[in-house]
C-alpha cells in the first residue's frame, strides 16, 4: 500500500478562504487542469512518520517555509487506493516564487530519451468552490475537513 503526506496551506481575504494547491509536472499531466490539482504531497515508507514526510515533501515541491501550528486534517484514499496523510496551515506566499526538485523520465515511452521535468509545474490560490473542481476528486474530502477544523477554531 503506497502511503503519501501532505499540507494544505490557506489563506483568508476579503473574498473567503484561499487554498494553495500544486498542478504536477511532466508529460502526462500537461494538458489536464480539472481533476488534476493536488496539495503539495509525496509518499514516504518507515520509518519517517506521516507529519515529517508531510514537511520535507512539501518543501521540495514548493521551496516554500510552513508555518506552525499544523492542523491535522485525517486521511484519505484515493482511487489508486494510496492513503494521503494530510495537516493545514495558515500562510501566504507568491506563486511565482516555486521552487521544486526534478525528476527523470524516459519521454516519449520506450524512446530511450531521458528528459527532466519539475514535480510541479505550477501552483496557484483558489477559493474552495474552484478548489473543489481542480483537485484530485479524493482530496476533495480535505477542503470539507479544514473548513470543519476552522469553524471548531473561531
Amino acid at each position: 500500500m503506497k502511503r503519501s503526506a501532505g499540507l494544505l496551506m490557506f489563506r483568508r481575504t476579503g473574498g473567503g478562504l484561499e487554498v494553495l494547491l500544486a498542478h504536477p509536472g511532466g508529460p502526462f499531466w500537461r494538458h489536464k487542469d480539472e481533476g488534476a490539482w493536488s496539495i503539495p504531497k509525496g509518499e514516504y515508507g518507515d520509518p519517517e512518520q506521516p507529519l515529517a514526510a508531510a514537511q520535507r515533501e512539501f518543501g521540495e515541491e514548493t521551496g516554500l517555509a510552513v508555518v506552525p501550528p499544523l492542523l491535522p486534517l485525517g486521511e484519505v484514499v484515493q482511487k489508486s487506493g494510496k492513503r494521503i496523510s494530510a495537516w493545514a496551515f495558515e500562510a501566504d506566499c507568491d506563486p511565482a516564487q516555486l521552487r521544486c526538485n526534478e525528476f527523470e523520465l524516459e519521454w516519449p515511452p520506450r524512446s530511450g530519451q531521458r528528459q527532466r521535468y519539475p514535480e510541479v509545474d505550477r501552483i496557484g490560490w483558489f477559493g474552495l468552490a474552484e478548489a473543489r473542481r481542480k483537485l484530485l476528486r479524493a482530496q476533495g474530502e480535505l477542503l470539507d475537513r479544514l473548513e470543519q477544523v476552522l469553524a471548531g477554531r473561531s
